[in-house]
């Protein structure tokens, strides 16, 4: 059976072909081969022709694997095949999203010849996929382990370009993929989460710029835009006191979908990054918007800058500092009003009128009994730890191991020192911790929001806290291999729509990306070579992934792909 191009001339001398469906038949009278045929598609000029005919090619394909191929017909050969199914989705949100089209819109302004909208996507993935650094996502990755469309014949200069591009149009950018996606998925903005993390370097020595503000040129698509140096030594969140480091803040809604980020250098403290997130997010429409903050968010100009100008907020105020909330919030007595069964909450109001302040004890019978049971121990090894240790002579200085234990974070808090030069348990210290055993503070100045929503609304804030270990650990976010200010930079940017598209799939499947990857693995894409050239194939997507493909209202993949 074959297809079959007929010709016929017509009166006017005019030569017309038409595809054909025919089938050779052996004739015993004839003892010769004769052609029937079966099915008649019409003419070749015909466009609805070529449209039956491939689709045609498509349902056959789709239930031949390249190995019935190759076994049935010498002359076709498996070149090799590739996981196809991440990519296939991650391409599909990216233009789902409108990403794409933002990009190619931006790019007609610039100077630039080449795709940069396939660039930055190659990136991106390659964040979601197999984090790894710039060059060797050139250079391996999309020459060896995958196949994208329109990465074929990128560079690893154009890949820098394309970083370039991105940073210079930074905010433009992610404003309007906030617009689209929040319409999209009408997202709920009422309450916008943020938090900053810290990202060291490994390298000696902190960055230096030029004159009083340390500014640092950046690159000629931003138009000679300065930075401050960011690779600075600060207040480290994972203990690298020996590393220079820069300072991520991230802002996402309540469903974790991240809104915007920002890249602080290294010496910057928590607090003082309040007033740029509240100007740089003044007119993105979000509704009736409540920033939530940590601890580290809490200072008196902080909280009258997020007030300005009708501004709400939910913070979670320090308890172990002694002041207001020590003296006033904590030992004010109350009955508790359950929320849920690990949460219980007791609203307190200090002050009158219009200076009055809302707070909100809130108490976790779970959590204080983890942390009870965790003090006993710590007390367990404390009591072994001064055991140990050898009296001092008169005169004598103290050993090493008492400088050692005074200074441990795990135990100096509950350690005193005689005026012998002994050490002791101080019970004082062990009995005010097991006062606020399984308890924290809520602050607001939204009296619209009732203390249960004010609880629920910071409990919420475990969505930041996810997402730092989502850029970490599975898109890693560092080492960095970057030095240049704007190229750190890009490189967050470039994390940042790793994780909105992470998210959205996370959304809509109701499950870690590390088990959906997994999944989508299963979908894969194999070069064939034939008579007539290379066929890409599209493995038939297994139960699971067809399940995760559903979830996300994404249909099934092409069985044939015209190229890659």
């Amino acid at each position: 059976m074959f297809l079959r191009e007929s010709r016929q001339k017509l009166v006017d001398g005019t030569l017309v072909s038409h595809y054909q469906l025919a089938e050779s038949i052996w004739d015993n009278k004839k003892k010769r081969s004769t052609t029937h045929i079966i099915y008649n598609f019409g003419r070749v000029a015909d466009p609805e022709v070529l449209s039956r005919l491939r689709k045609l090619a498509r349902n056959i394909m789709r239930r031949c694997s390249p190995e019935e191929i190759v076994t049935e017909d010498p002359s076709w050969k498996v070149i090799d095949a590739w996981p196809y199914g991440p990519v296939y989705v991650f391409e599909h949100l990216w233009r789902l999203l409108g990403i794409a089209e933002i990009i190619t819109k931006k790019v007609r302004s610039s100077k630039l010849k080449f795709e940069v909208e396939r660039a930055l996507f190659a990136m991106v993935a390659n964040r979601g996929l197999a984090p790894c650094s710039k060059l060797y996502c050139r250079e391996q990755w999309l020459s060896e382990d995958v196949r994208i469309e329109g990465t074929r014949d990128l560079r690893l200069h154009q890949l820098y370009r394309a970083m370039d591009f991105l940073e210079a149009n930074k905010e433009a950018i992610e404003q309007e993929i906030y617009f689209r996606v929040s319409n999209l998925f009408n997202l709920d903005v009422d309450l916008i989460f943020y938090d900053t993390t810290s990202l060291h370097f490994e390298v000696d020595e902190a960055d230096r710029g030029v004159g009083e503000e340390d500014l640092v040129m950046g690159s000629k698509l931003s138009g000679g835009k300065k930075y401050r140096a960011p690779r600075k030594f600060g207040y480290p969140k994972n203990g690298r006191w020996d590393a220079p480091q820069i300072v991520v803040g991230l802002a996402v809604t309540r469903d974790g979908i991240p809104v915007r980020h920002w890249v602080f250098p290294g010496n910057t403290v928590d607090v003082t990054t309040v007033d740029q997130v509240k100007q740089d997010l003044r007119g993105w429409k979000l509704t009736r918007c409540v920033f939530v903050g940590d601890a580290g968010m809490v200072s008196e100009p902080n909280l009258k800058k997020l007030s300005l100008g009708g501004g709400k907020y939910i913070v979670c105020m320090p308890i172990g500092q002694g002041g207001e909330v020590a003296t006033k919030v904590l030992t004010r007595r109350g009955r508790y009003r359950a929320v849920a069964s690990n949460l219980r909450v007791k609203e307190v109001v200090v002050g009158d009128g219009e200076g009055r302040r809302r707070y909100v004890v809130c108490h976790n019978p779970e959590e204080a009994a983890r942390q009870r049971r965790h003090r006993l121990e710590v007390l367990e090894e404390l009591q072994a730890e001064l055991a140990s240790l050898s009296e001092c002579a008169e005169g004598e200085q103290h050993s090493k191991h008492v400088c050692e234990l005074r200074a441990s974070r795990r135990f100096g808090k509950y350690l005193k020192m005689q005026k012998s030069g002994e050490l002791r348990i101080d019970q004082a210290a062990v009995e005010r911790a097991q006062k606020n055993d399984g308890k924290f503070v809520v602050h607001s100045n939204d009296d619209t929001l009732s203390a249960e929503d004010m609880a629920l609304g910071y409990k919420q804030l475990m969505r930041v806290e996810q997402a730092w270990r989502d850029l970490k650990s599975v898109l890693r976010m560092r080492p960095v291999y970057h030095w240049r200010p704007h190229r750190i930079h890009a490189h967050v940017s470039l994390t940042f729509l790793a994780l909105l598209l992470q998210r959205v799939v996370e959304n809509g499947c109701g499950d870690t990306w590390r088990n959906i990857r997994d999944d989508l693995k299963q979908i894969k894409i194999a070069q064939l070579f034939g008579p007539n050239g290379t066929v890409w194939q599209v493995t038939e997507p297994s139960p699971a992934a067809r399940r995760r493909l559903k979830s996300l209202k994404i249909p099934d993949p092409p069985a044939v792909l015209d190229h890659v």
